[in-house]
């Protein structure tokens, strides 16, 4: 069973800057496409960001667009969110998972039931 953890979020003010990373103890990220997803409270998971098997297709979210980036920190085995000019609208736990290969959408689409082996989810939280 393949799981993942992200470790890296927490409180910052509007405007600043929080990097997330995607980590995979125990098995390489290089074969899978991962995406970012969020939930806020009351509601539902929305996709944030995705990156392809070889780090070529990157998608965002309208809502993130220009402000975060999505990156493979192949160094580490991470698949890294860097997240500047937070908004309070940010604000939720924030999950990675690997994309199927069993579907037919397009690579990186940011759809849920294409992701499983969710991680536990980080709480980030932008506020003053």
């Amino acid at each position: 069973q393949l799981q993942l953890v992200e470790p890296g979020g927490g409180l910052v003010q509007p405007g600043g800057s929080l990097r997330l990373s995607c980590a995979a103890p125990g098995f390489t990220l290089d074969y899978y496409a991962i995406g970012w997803f969020r939930q806020a409270p009351g509601k539902e998971r929305e996709g944030v960001s995705c990156i392809s098997k070889g780090g070529s297709t990157t998608t965002y979210a309208d809502s993130v667009q220009g402000r975060f980036t999505i990156s493979r920190g192949n160094a580490n085995n991470t698949i890294d969110l860097q997240m500047n000019s937070l908004r309070p609208e940010d604000t939720a736990v924030y999950y990675c998972g690997i994309r199927t290969p069993f579907t037919s959408r397009p690579m990186c689409a940011l759809m849920e039931p294409d992701f499983d082996s969710w991680g536990q989810g980080t709480q980030v939280t932008v506020s003053s």
